[in-house]
């Protein structure tokens, strides 16, 4: 096996992964958009400052 196919195949995996990663971070997104009931972000204007961060 050539430095070069290992080299490509990394490439390739790496690629697939961050596609996989963004499609469904993008769902997350539209899913949470959608919901009337998901807690507002706090950096929103009318939401509460002190509550802590989404993990």
């Amino acid at each position: 096996m050539s430095i070069d196919i290992f080299i490509a195949g990394l490439v390739g995996v790496t690629f697939v992964a961050v596609l996989i990663f963004a499609l469904t971070s993008k769902k997350k997104t539209e899913d949470r958009m959608e919901n009337d009931n998901a807690p507002k972000s706090s950096l929103a204007q009318d939401a509460n400052s002190h509550r802590r961060a989404d993990y």
